[in-house]
């Protein structure tokens, strides 16, 4: 967010950035989804709703879960919340105690310490590496298991690394205890391979999913969070105290989004994958280090520790001095120094423009200190 800010000082004064740090679909949010939303408000679906979230949207939510994964999941089990953030806050401040931890692989996505710690528990780091395709080790989680740990936190595909976990890996994972906790954000957007979910493999777990990223919705705010039916109450307590409801015409048009906007999806993936191979490409050879092709969401987590091992003051030179905004690898973890994330949520022409000053930057400019 550092670097957005900056690139938006820098655009207010002239300046021409070009965007790769923002993990933010540039797709229009799909028309089906829109018309959706405008019928519910000509309709006056404007009040409350059930503060699990309409059990139309979360039987939907379930047809979903069995058609792509045959897990069968119960409407009850299903909290709807506006976006994944609220799911968690919800789930950590109902699973920790003081001193209660969750063990979380670095890099990470750089929100999930902040929610942990905020309810008084503990992240436990586990590096990743760029060799194992930034997947988890089980042995190196089981090392870090001890009578606190109250969960182990998975994202696949990931941020900031658009890898994904193997069904191997997932499911010795899943032999743990207690709970695994699943982020399935990016879920649909895969383009080799196949994304597992976590409730393949075991019923100890808890699901993050949501509509902003593969339905371009960030902006209106919808996800949800399925929990063990032993959970619910807690879940829905909190979320009624702090939270009410999920906005009410947002929730039909996430129905309308998963029963109607496929082949918008589609095309979307079709779009995101063709930039994705060129960025991969680009970037290789331009010099970045990639050992292991990242397949799912739109990230490219490249290796830039032969220009600096300063990821921060890195991306903030490339800003200044080549107009082009990148996410620094430290900001998803002390294993994340040295890389940068490049997000290829952006058009094509962007992406060559930005690639393009990178070159440029890197063969013109005086390097900064290894």
């Amino acid at each position: 967010m550092d670097v957005l800010e900056r690139a938006q000082e820098l655009e207010r004064d002239g300046i021409d950035i070009i965007h790769l740090e923002v993990g933010e679909p540039d797709f229009d949010t799909p028309l089906c989804i829109k018309e959706a939303l405008y019928k519910a408000l000509e309709d006056g679906h404007t009040h409350y709703t059930h503060s699990l979230g309409m059990p139309a949207l979360r039987e939907v939510i379930c047809r979903h879960y069995f058609s792509k994964y045959r897990v069968s999941l119960s409407p009850d089990q299903i909290v709807i919340t506006s976006g994944t953030s609220p799911a968690m806050f919800l789930l950590f401040s109902v699973l920790l105690e003081k001193g209660d931890q969750v063990i979380i692989s670095d890099p990470h996505y750089a929100c999930y310490p902040n929610f942990i710690i905020f309810s008084e528990g503990e992240p436990v780091i586990v590096p990743v590496y760029e060799e194992d395709g930034f997947q988890y080790r089980p042995e190196a989680i089981q090392e870090k298991i001890t009578n606190r740990t109250r969960g182990i936190l998975i994202n696949s595909p990931s941020n900031p690394t658009g890898n994904l976990l193997s069904a191997d890996r997932m499911g010795a994972i899943a032999e743990f205890s207690p709970y695994i906790i699943s982020d399935e954000i990016y879920h649909g957007l895969v383009y080799e391979g196949e994304a597992h979910s976590i409730l393949e493999f075991t019923d100890n777990a808890f699901v993050f999913n949501g509509f902003s990223k593969l339905y371009a919705m960030t902006g209106l705010r919808l996800g949800y969070l399925v929990a063990p039916k032993s959970f619910i109450r807690p879940l829905q307590k909190l979320h009624q105290n702090f939270f009410i409801s999920a906005n009410s015409v947002v929730q039909m048009a996430g129905m309308a989004a998963l029963e109607n906007a496929g082949e918008d999806t589609a095309r979307m993936i079709q779009i995101y994958d063709e930039r994705r191979r060129y960025m991969i490409h680009r970037l290789k050879k331009i010099g970045f280090g990639i050992t292991v092709e990242p397949t799912g969401a739109f990230y490219v987590f490249a290796n830039a520790k032969h220009i600096s091992t300063d990821s921060y003051t890195l991306a903030f030179d490339m800003l200044e001095k080549a107009h082009v905004g990148v996410g620094p690898g430290i900001d998803f973890g002390k294993n994340g120094e040295g890389y940068l994330r490049f997000s290829y949520a952006n058009s094509m022409e962007n992406i060559e423009a930005g690639l393009d000053r990178i070159e440029k930057y890197l063969q013109g400019e005086s390097l900064l200190g290894k």
